[in-house]
C-alpha cells in the first residue's frame, strides 16, 4: 500500500514558511545602499547584514531542526514566525545600525526554524517516500523568492525605504502564522516537561558554540580573501572542527551525532552533493551579474533583469523535475542537473565582451534549467536517507550545505576575477570551474538515494519506517491533496 500524500494546504503553509528565508537574504542587497546613507556607516559595515545572516542562519538550521526533533515541528515552526515578525517591528523602531544588525541576525535563527521543521512534519506524515510533488512546491518557493527578491526589495525601498525590506515581514509572517495554527497537525505530546537544567543539557550548547565559532572562522577567512588574507585561520579551522568532533563524541546527547553521521553515508554523500551544487549556483549567480555591470557596464536593474532566467526557469520546471522523480528516481533529476549545468558551463565560454542581450539571455536560462533537478533531486535524496527521528536535524545541516556553498563561492569569485579584476577571461575561469564540477557531480549522481516508487529508508533501529497517517481531520479527499 502506498504511503499517504501529504494534504496540499500543509504543502502549501510549510512553502510559505520556508520562502521567508531566501527571501530576506536577497531582498537586503537593494536596501544596503539606502541603509548606509541612514546610518553613516561604510560599505563594509553595511555588508555585515549579509555576513550576520548567513552566518546565524548556517548555524540556526541544524539547531532548529533538532528543536523540531525533540519538542515538535508544528511548535518550532509557529515559534519562529513569531520571531521572524517581531524583528520587522523590532527595525521599525531601531535607533542605530547596531539595533538593525541584531535584529537581522533575529530574523535569519526565526527564518531558519520553517525548513527543518517543514520537512520533519512532512517526514511524519508521508513515511518513506520522498513526496516529489510537496518537495517540488518547497523547491519552487524557495527558488522563486531568492529570484524575485531583489524586485520586491526594490519596490520596497522605493516606497518605504530601506525599514520597508523588514517591515514587510510582519504580514507576511502573520499569514504564515494563522495558515499554520489553523492547517498543519499538531505535535505528539511530550513525555514529560523538562526542567531548565535538562533542557540546556539537551541542546548541547557547546556544540552549539563551536559551531557558531567553526563557520565564523569560515567566514572570515572567505571575506579576507578580498583584502588581505588571513592564512592563519586555515590553522585555526580544522582546530574548531576538531575540538567539535571531540566534544560530540563524548556527549551523551550530541548536537551534531557526529558517529551516526559517520555510518550515514548515503546522507554524508547528499551533504556533500548539496554543498558543491550550491557553491557552483551562486558562482553563477553572483559572478555574472558581478561581469555584467563591470565589464558590460549594465546597470544594477539590467543585470537583475539579464538575471531572471537563470531562477525563473527553475521555477518553471520544478513540476517536471518531480514527475522525473516518481518515474525515475532522484539519481536521474540529479544528473539530468549536473549534465545540464556542464552545459551552462560550457556556454559561458560563447559569452564575451560583445556578446547581445539575447544571447545572456539564452546562457542564462540554459545555466537555470538544472536548478529545479538539482534542488528538488537531492532534497528528495535527502528525505530518503534521514532516519524519521533525525529529519529536522538532517534538513537543517542541508540548508548549512547551502550557506556553505554561497561562501566557497565568494572564495572562488576573488580568487577568479583576481581581487577586483573583472574581466571575460574570469569568467571563461569561472564556467571551467563549474565544467569541472558538474563532471564529478554527474559520475556521482546516481548514487543519490532514492529511487522511483516506494522507498523505506533504514531508520537507526534497522527496522522499515511505516508510513504514518495523517489526522483525518487533517487529510481532506479530493483537491486537497497533493501529488506524493
Amino acid at each position: 500500500m502506498a504511503p499517504p500524500p501529504v494534504p496540499r494546504r500543509i504543502a502549501i503553509s510549510v512553502a510559505l514558511g520556508t520562502l521567508l528565508n531566501p527571501l530576506n537574504s536577497s531582498m537586503i542587497a537593494v536596501g544596503l545602499v539606502a541603509l548606509q546613507g541612514d546610518f553613516h556607516v561604510s560599505l563594509a559595515q553595511a555588508a555585515w547584514l549579509v555576513s550576520s545572516f548567513y552566518l546565524a542562519a548556517s548555524v540556526a538550521q541544524p539547531l532548529m531542526g533538532r528543536l523540531a526533533d525533540r519538542f515538535g515541528p508544528r511548535r518550532v515552526y509557529a515559534t519562529g514566525l513569531c520571531v521572524v515578525g517581531a524583528t520587522g517591528v523590532l527595525v521599525l523602531l531601531a535607533p542605530s545600525y547596531g539595533w538593525v544588525v541584531a535584529a537581522r541576525v533575529l530574523q535569519a535563527i526565526g527564518t531558519s526554524t520553517a525548513y527543518p521543521s517543514g520537512l520533519a512534519l512532512i517526514r511524519r506524515l508521508a513515511g518513506g517516500r520522498p513526496p516529489a510533488g510537496t518537495l517540488g512546491l518547497i523547491s519552487a518557493a524557495n527558488t522563486g523568492s531568492a529570484a524575485f527578491g531583489p524586485v520586491l526589495g526594490g519596490l520596497l525601498v522605493s516606497v518605504a525605504g530601506w525599514r520597508g525590506i523588514f517591515a514587510v515581514n510582519i504580514p507576511m509572517a502573520a499569514a504564515a502564522l494563522v495558515l499554520a495554527l489553523r492547517w498543519l497537525p499538531a505535535d505528539p505530546p511530550a513525555e514529560r516537561r523538562l526542567t531548565a537544567r535538562e533542557l540546556v543539557r539537551d541542546l548541547d550548547l557547546p556544540a552549539v558554540g563551536l559551531f557558531a565559532v567553526t563557520m565564523l572562522v569560515l567566514l572570515d577567512f572567505v571575506l579576507s580573501l578580498g583584502g588581505s588574507p588571513l592564512w592563519v585561520l586555515l590553522v585555526v579551522l580544522p582546530l574548531t572542527i576538531g575540538q567539535l568532533i571531540w566534544h560530540e563524541r563524548n556527549e551523551p546527547s550530541p548536537f551534531l551525532d557526529v558517529r551516526a553521521l559517520a555510518g550515514n553515508r548515503r546522507l554524508l554523500g547528499v551533504l556533500g552533493q548539496q554543498t558543491a551544487v550550491q557553491a557552483m549556483f551562486y558562482l553563477v549567480f553572483f559572478g555574472l551579474p558581478l561581469w555584467l555591470q563591470r565589464v558590460r557596464e549594465f546597470n544594477p536593474a539590467t543585470a537583475g533583469l539579464l538575471m531572471l532566467p537563470v531562477s525563473a526557469l527553475a521555477v518553471v520546471l520544478t513540476p517536471v523535475a518531480a514527475t522525473v522523480i516518481r518515474r525515475v528516481g532522484a539519481g536521474m533529476s540529479v544528473l539530468v542537473g549536473s549534465l545540464g549545468l556542464a552545459i551552462g558551463a560550457a556556454l559561458l565560454f560563447t559569452v564575451g565582451d560583445d556578446t547581445g542581450v539575447l544571447a545572456i539571455l539564452a546562457v542564462g536560462a540554459v545555466i537555470g534549467l538544472p536548478v529545479a533537478f538539482n534542488n528538488i533531486g537531492l532534497q528528495a535524496g535527502l528525505y530518503a536517507a534521514t532516519p524519521t527521528e533525525q529529519a529536522g536535524l538532517a534538513a537543517g545541516l542541508f540548508q548549512t550545505g547551502r550557506y556553505v556553498g554561497a561562501i566557497v563561492s565568494t572564495a572562488l569569485l576573488a580568487a577568479l576575477f583576481d581581487q577586483g579584476e573583472y574581466s571575460t577571461a574570469g569568467l571563461h575561469q569561472i564556467g571551467l570551474v563549474i565544467l569541472l564540477v558538474a563532471a564529478v557531480l554527474a559520475a556521482v549522481a546516481p548514487l543519490t538515494p532514492a529511487p522511483a516508487g516506494r522507498h523505506r529508508p533504514v531508520p537507526a533501529t534497522g527496522e522499515p519506517v511505516t508510513p504514518a497517517r495523517p489526522d483525518p481531520v487533517e487529510s481532506p479527499a479530493g483537491s486537497d491533496r497533493a501529488p506524493a
